[in-house]
């Protein structure tokens, strides 16, 4: 009937008008057309998951906060801040009678201008590159180590690894006593074939590499767990496959082992160089500021120790480890550097 509204149209909630098309006009429509992209229905869902999403995400960064709080603080107090004290105190100078008073770039200018720096600085270059002629004696120790049969590897293993545990003082008196040239068990070695031994560590000519020795001594356990631990790691398959195409034992070290455990040869010797820098301990146990040949065998560390310690010129010290710290990340940098020539990572 005219005037009447259908079931359909009372439901609609509409007077009966309806849109070109045949859909109600009305806005609160079931019939209404969805916009193009969204399904409709869940504008209240996205929104509930999008909350939890982000209460989630907040929750995660929370938990990741509380536990690197601990590392971070500790960088931060134990390594960042005594860098900028260091630097800060390298602008000043120590009065006899304590204090400090700033002084500027003084204390770099009489660094610079020290030729004792350079000396103590080729001193330390010179220990550095001996030390590193133990990482082929490692690499070769624990490549014959890892030869498949060998027995009473973890023997040799304690064995070589003794000397880490061992303090570097006490390593270094005994060494002392067997360096002695007249009651020293290498001389009487030495006189035994003939051969008439020295004053190792009061002669100017070897006493820096006689302790050179004793330092690549005391870290070839290291070395050797970790390239042992490298080696058993490359893939049997590679040795066989070599071994079918009929290469030996020695070309398999060179066209396998070696450039498998490349990685650990450049970690070991970035360690190898950062300590070699930072030598102080054992040279001073060794020899002594009153041993004759102590300026051949003075290092940086220890015209540091000297100055800061001994003399209480402290700016004139720090200034001393700003130049050591340079020193060492330099070197790095340019390890990391070139080891993109030589290093394949797996």
């Amino acid at each position: 009937m005219a005037g009447v509204l259908t079931d359909r149209e009372q439901a609609s909630g509409t007077d009966g008008a309806t849109a070109p098309g045949g859909s109600p006009s009305g806005s609160g429509s079931r019939g209404d057309t969805p916009a193009p992209g969204r399904r409709p229905g869940r504008s209240g869902r996205s929104g509930r998951s999008g909350s939890g999403m982000s209460r989630m995400r907040r929750n995660d960064l929370f938990w990741a906060a509380v536990f690197i709080l601990p590392t971070l603080l500790g960088l931060v107090v134990f390594y960042l801040w005594p860098v900028v004290r260091t630097l800060l105190i390298s602008f000043t100078e120590t009065g006899p009678f304590g204090g400090s008073e700033f002084v500027g770039l003084a204390n770099y200018r009489e660094l610079f201008g020290d030729a004792r720096l350079w000396e103590t600085m080729l001193n330390t270059l010179k220990f550095t590159v001996v030390a590193l002629l133990g990482i082929p004696v490692a690499l070769v120790i624990a490549a014959l180590l890892s030869t498949e049969g060998l027995r009473g590897v973890r023997i040799y293993r304690v064995l070589y690894f003794l000397p880490v545990v061992t303090m570097p003082a006490a390593v270094g008196l005994i060494w002392r006593t067997l360096y002695n040239g007249d009651v020293g068990v290498i001389n009487a070695l030495l006189g035994l074939v003939g051969i008439e031994g020295t004053n190792w560590l009061s002669n100017p000519a070897t006493a820096l590499y006689a302790i050179a020795a004793v330092g690549i001594w005391l870290s070839l356990g290291t070395q050797i767990v970790i390239f042992l631990a490298a080696i058993q790691g490359v893939p049997k398959d590679l040795y066989e496959a070599a071994a079918l195409d009929g290469a030996g034992r020695i070309r398999q070290f060179w066209s396998i082992t070696l450039p498998q455990i490349s990685p650990s040869v450049f970690f070991i010797s970035v360690l190898a160089v950062i300590g070699a820098l930072q030598t102080f301990d054992l040279i001073f146990v060794m020899t002594g500021p009153t041993n004759p040949a102590y300026p051949q065998t003075e290092t940086i560390v220890a015209q540091f120790y000297q100055r800061g310690f001994v003399e209480n010129q402290q700016g004139y010290a720090a200034a001393i480890a700003l130049v050591i710290l340079v020193v060492i990340v330099a070197v790095t940098a340019l390890q990391f550097r070139l080891q993109k020539k030589w290093v394949h990572y797996v």
